[in-house]
């Protein structure tokens, strides 16, 4: 993996003209591309280890020091994935699209003949279909142009109707709080997180509890089971995917059992 990480740099370091980065392209060359020396000041590293990387030697790129360098090497989306991939750290700016596509979100759930919605890292929903929101009263029978996105947490532990329509709810939020610190990870400091966790902390007595419990478990699919108001007993089978160009969106799908 170190080779193929070396060569990907090297030939993406070939092929940057100097010119495109705001260096002179004065001198001899045998490339047309950057030197080694130059992608090293300009990543703040010494040519030296820039040259072990290169060279496929066990030397660490942080993420940090791995965004510059797609910077500098003027890398596609596709390339800066790739070069994160080979290293296997994470992208500090993978979450970092400017919208969430949303057109495209709704034409997704909107295509399921199931219940589906779409959740943020906030667990706010930002897509939903006409299954979802029947499904969900109190929660997602909203506009979907409302100011203020539905938080599936917030209805989970704040909304009464939550507790007659979640069959065994006691578990299911156990489960959800645990789900969700899984979810978010290093962003738990991040404003809009804290002031979330801080908001359901002081409101919600069972929500506080299970959140100083500290369990954390992954998102599994499996089966879900509510007592409709209407429509009485309903069981499905629940399916959760990430989004290929951001992971901090998933797609939750409630198939029939």
């Amino acid at each position: 993996m170190q080779d193929t990480l070396g060569s990907f740099i090297r030939a993406h370091r070939e092929r940057t003209t100097p010119a495109s980065v705001g260096l002179p392209a004065g001198g001899r060359r045998r490339t047309p591309g950057l030197r080694r020396e130059e992608l090293a000041q300009l990543c703040d590293v010494s040519p030296t280890w820039l040259t072990w990387l290169e060279q496929g030697r066990p030397v660490s790129a942080s993420g940090k020091l791995l965004a510059r360098m797609a910077e500098v090497l003027q890398l596609s989306a596709a390339e800066r994935g790739y070069l994160f991939g080979l290293a296997e750290r994470l992208d500090p700016q993978h979450d970092d699209a400017p919208d969430d596509g949303g057109e495209a979100l709704d034409a997704i759930v909107a295509a399921i003949d199931a219940p589906a919605y779409v959740l943020d890292r906030q667990w706010d929903a930002v897509a939903w279909n006409a299954h979802a929101a029947a499904l969900f009263g109190g929660w997602l029978d909203v506009e979907v142009a409302a100011p203020a996105r539905p938080n599936l947490l917030r209805f989970m532990f704040r909304a009464p109707a939550a507790r007659g329509l979640i069959v065994d709810w006691d578990e299911r939020a156990r489960r959800l709080v645990a789900e969700f610190r899984a979810d978010i990870g290093k962003h738990a400091g991040d404003a809009a997180l804290s002031a979330l966790i801080a908001e359901l902390s002081q409101d919600s007595p069972a929500f506080d509890a299970l959140w100083r419990q500290q369990d954390v478990v992954s998102r599994e699919g499996g089966q879900r089971r509510f007592h409709h108001p209407r429509a009485g007993e309903l069981l499905f089978n629940q399916v959760t995917l990430h989004l290929a160009q951001r992971h901090d969106l998933k797609l939750v799908m409630l198939l029939p059992a």
